[in-house]
């Protein structure tokens, strides 16, 4: 489908957590800015009937391991895997070779993503320097630099007297932690969940304490430097139950969750298949319906996808010795629509809002949205085709998926950035 630069979305159901939107309604698009469509004469009429229109899915957490490990992904496949997944921007993680905890590294992904990429991607700095979690990283080069928030992501940082500091001074510059919570000496060398499943396999666990230990930890200096500490990919029972009493005591934290840990357990890992292999683990049934009620409930406000890619020689090792880590650009919305929308967990408003206004909210954007002047980054989601998850299809440069064969009824249909279609299958 050739598509001009003026062009109207037609009959499409447009979803638009912003600005309280759900009803079928025209969307105008003209020189990459929404425009009011009643006032459009002559432009290109797209029907998208029978679809969902909305605002551009945000991902917090995406690793384009560019620069460093280009065998794995690059900004290239990695921003067009994030534009047929149905992301309009995406947060790129710091843990790169070198790791982005200079002014320089912000700068070379600033500039490839703008040469390379084919989706908005924001960069984010490092908490430490070499995400070593041992000293602070030049906050305010990477403030210059642009960065939209601060991580180690993939390390928890241990020093609890370095992590305050490090809040106070993002505190300052305006700018969000987003943490990876785990406890190192709890974890120690586990691979997978410590509990019934981990006993039956014979392999060494990782106790759902060493996330909430770090979980209580943050909350505990959120509320002290009143300022915003956003929780990676939470997968416990009671770090969900943490978040959900601090979020009602006005406490400044939030959390995401990732489609994996929505709709896998460790049970999963019987099939001794590394693909399964993620940090945080699998955990139990339990631990699984807590997220999708935390979600349900309003205590945990963004779901992302922690794409991690990996070659498929690093995967096709033993499974103590495979890497933390799973793809999911490519297959989150079909994944979240089973597990929350189809299954009336959510409805359609509350399900778009974990991918726009909740990850927004943490990054401090405005101007989202279907008003007038603001950037045409749009989503368009099909709920209801059947597909079957093809990994030799995807754009990604990596396969290493457990969803690879399953089916789901749902996708992303088109995504549409700055008004320029960069992934169309409508």
């Amino acid at each position: 489908m050739s598509i001009k630069k003026e062009f109207i979305l037609s009959g499409g159901k447009v979803v638009d957590p912003f600005n309280g939107t759900e009803k079928v309604m025209d969307i105008g698009v003209k020189d990459g800015k929404i425009v009011d469509a009643k006032n459009m004469k002559g432009a290109e009429i797209i029907d998208v009937s029978g679809k969902v229109v909305a605002p551009g899915f945000i991902d917090l957490h995406v690793h384009l391991r560019e620069p460093g490990n280009t065998a794995a992904e690059t900004i290239r496949t990695g921003t067009k895997a994030a534009a047929a997944g149905g992301f309009t921007t995406i947060v790129a993680m710091p843990n790169t070779n070198p790791a982005a905890d200079t002014a320089a590294t912000i700068e070379y992904l600033s500039f490839h993503a703008a040469q390379d990429g084919v989706v908005k991607v924001y960069p984010c700095g490092c908490m430490t320097k070499g995400i070593k979690g041992e000293e602070m990283a030049p906050i305010g080069s990477l403030k210059n630099a642009r960065v939209a928030a601060l991580s180690d992501d993939g390390r928890g940082i241990q020093n609890h007297e370095l992590m305050k500091h490090i809040v106070e001074y993002a505190k300052s510059m305006d700018l969000p932690i987003l943490d990876h919570c785990e406890d190192n000496n709890l974890k120690s060398d586990g691979v997978m969940h410590e509990g019934v499943w981990s006993t039956l396999l014979g392999m060494k666990g990782i106790p759902a304490a060493s996330e909430e230990l770090m979980v209580a930890r943050n909350i505990i200096i959120a509320r002290d430097i009143n300022w915003k500490v956003h929780l990676q990919h939470l997968s416990s029972k009671e770090s969900v139950e943490h978040v959900r009493v601090a979020r009602k005591r006005g406490i400044p934290v939030s959390a995401e969750v990732t489609p994996h840990h929505l709709s896998l357990i460790d049970e999963c890992i019987k099939k001794f298949d590394t693909n399964y292999k993620m940090n945080p683990p699998l955990r139990s049934e339990d631990d699984r319906q807590a997220l999708i009620a935390g979600l349900a409930d309003g205590t945990i406000t963004v779901i992302a996808t922690d794409h991690a890619p990996h070659t498929e020689t690093a995967k096709m090792v033993e499974f103590d010795y495979a890497p933390f880590g799973i793809i999911g650009l490519e297959t989150a919305i079909s994944v979240c629509l089973k597990e929350l929308y189809h299954s009336g967990v959510l409805s359609i408003s509350d399900f778009v809002a974990k991918f726009t206004s909740g990850p927004a909210e943490v990054l401090g954007l405005s101007n989202r949205g279907f008003k007038a002047g603001n950037d045409a980054d749009i989503t368009i989601i099909d709920t209801e085709q059947e597909i079957t998850i093809d990994a030799n299809k995807f754009q990604s440069k990596s396969r290493n998926t457990p969803f690879d064969g399953m089916t789901f009824k749902g996708k992303a249909a088109a995504t549409i950035v700055d008004g320029e279609f960069v992934f169309n299958e409508l």
